[in-house]
């Protein structure tokens, strides 16, 4: 591997050897499927081993590369180039996050995340000034990395109270947000080779968490009452997962819910196949109808990681989640933990704790329901009008999405661009599958960042495109509602 550094420029080194790496993968250049060892290519470049690992982890962070402990970096096989353009085409792997800036002037239908003026500012700022009088400098020290004991023993009890399970505080990690749970267990407990099962389609970030660590993703399609366990048990007979990724209420992006059925056969299953189960839960809160609960409180054995962010519910920015874990993988997973941060804000844990301590969580939930559900009745309301173009969906009666099935003729890429250039932001499905195996045909609409006008207007927006298309489709224009 031979390319120059220019140490004049202002661009930093580790950069530049990220982007030359990063061309030569591109443009297929490279004779070898390992990368040279950090000491080696340090030396042939005359830069610091630090520079080197922090390119290799930019490679990694991006998809280019995955490492063996022990044993090196290597390029990732299959790396599809038009698969690349097709997510930097828009930002759109970043929109599936909610983390795209979308002009002021845009009607927001990619985003879950919720608007400031549903934020618990002041019982919040509550909790902020108790803990400032109390504490003082204190909140500002490390807590310990597995996250404040007395929030610890909160959620252990809240979980108790509004999940029905019992999880003793030694077993739950504090993260900051869900994400960050699914990017230490990934560091911690996947390795290279690994079968990993997910639900197809599922969230983008837990794929790009898994694909990280060099697993193989081998998805499993989801029906509208939980994953397909007759297609799960054939390829439960060919490979030998070492764990099951799955969302049971409100799945992102299908916004499925499963029957209780379904999540007594995965626990039978997980049993019988020797695999864990890792319950990412952000929605079960949001249900308009009866109680949900996560798949976890029916677990007996032991074999659900279960993963909470209170992110998209709660403030975004305060970042707060937890992980429990099984008693023979906390230890591993609490030293990734701490390599990734140290620990998580332990002002903002403080202050959390004293937020769940004085019950303003479940005032805010009722808060939040009511406001969720008038939007998600509006939608619907408005969605109907769009059946004559022949769209489908399946009410899911809780969460913040809708998953749209388009009629034939209709291109969701195609759809998704037409539609920001009439600034309406909506996620096409195709970011959201594993491979081209299945139909991809969807978008998703989520109304959590948008009010009633919006919604009435982005509705309007859609039928007007809908309508133009389906014309030039099939030469005849179809009555407007």
């Amino acid at each position: 591997m031979k390319f120059s550094l220019d140490k004049n420029s202002d661009t930093p080194l580790y950069v530049q050897v990220y982007q030359k790496i990063r061309t030569m993968i591109e443009e297929n250049t490279l004779k070898d499927e390992k990368l040279p060892s950090i000491r080696s290519l340090s030396k042939s470049l005359g830069v610091n081993n630090v520079t080197i690992v922090n390119a290799y982890k930019l490679l990694e962070q991006e998809g280019y590369v995955y490492s063996v402990r022990g044993s090196g970096t290597y390029i990732k096989k299959g790396f599809d180039m038009e698969e690349l353009s097709f997510l930097e085409d828009g930002d759109m792997e970043l929109m599936v996050s909610g983390i795209l800036p979308i002009s002021s002037d845009s009607i927001n239908f990619a985003s879950v995340s919720p608007t400031p003026d549903l934020f618990p500012i002041e019982e919040f700022k509550q909790s902020l000034v108790k803990v400032l009088d109390r504490d003082a400098g204190l909140a500002f020290t490390y807590p310990e990395v597995n996250g404040y004991e007395p929030l610890r023993e909160s959620i252990s009890k809240f979980l108790s109270i509004n999940y029905e399970f019992q999880v003793e505080k030694e077993q739950i990690l504090i993260t900051s947000g869900g994400q960050q749970g699914l990017d230490i267990i990934s560091k911690t407990l996947i390795h290279h080779g690994d079968n990993i099962f997910v639900e197809n389609p599922t969230y983008p970030g837990a794929m790009a968490a898994f694909n990280s660590r060099g697993a193989k993703l081998i998805g499993i399609p989801i029906l509208k009452d939980g994953i397909n366990i007759r297609i799960l048990k054939s390829n439960l007979k060919k490979y030998k997962p070492k764990f099951l990724y799955v969302m049971t209420n409100y799945q992102s992006p299908t916004t499925y819910s499963y029957s209780d059925e379904k999540k007594r056969e995965l626990l039978s299953l997980a049993k019988e196949y020797n695999f864990y189960i890792i319950e990412d839960d952000f929605l079960t809160d949001l249900s308009f109808e009866d109680k949900k609960l996560p798949l976890k409180s029916m677990d007996l054995n032991d074999r659900v990681i279960y993963i909470k962010s209170f992110s998209k519910i709660f403030m975004p920015g305060v970042r707060m989640g937890f992980v429990t874990l099984p008693n023979n993988w906390f230890k591993s997973v609490l030293k990734t933990k701490h390599t990734t941060d140290i620990s998580s804000s332990g002002f903002l844990q403080r202050a959390f704790d004293e937020y769940l301590r004085n019950g303003y969580w479940k005032n805010h939930i009722d808060k939040v329901k009511t406001v969720y559900e008038n939007k998600y009745n509006l939608i619907i309301q408005e969605l109907e009008k769009l059946k004559i173009y022949g769209i489908e969906y399946i009410p899911p009666n809780g969460g913040l999405s809708l998953w749209i099935k388009l009629p034939d003729g209709i291109d969701c890429i195609e759809l998704y661009r037409e539609c920001s250039e009439h600034d309406l932001a909506i996620v096409p499905g195709k970011v959201f599958f594993v491979d081209d195996s299945m139909n991809s045909n969807y978008i998703r609409l989520s109304f959590g960042a948008v009010n009633s006008d919006e919604i009435v207007k982005g509705i309007k927006i859609l039928r007007d495109i809908l309508s133009k298309n389906i014309r030039d489709e099939k030469d005849r224009l179809l009555p407007f509602i």
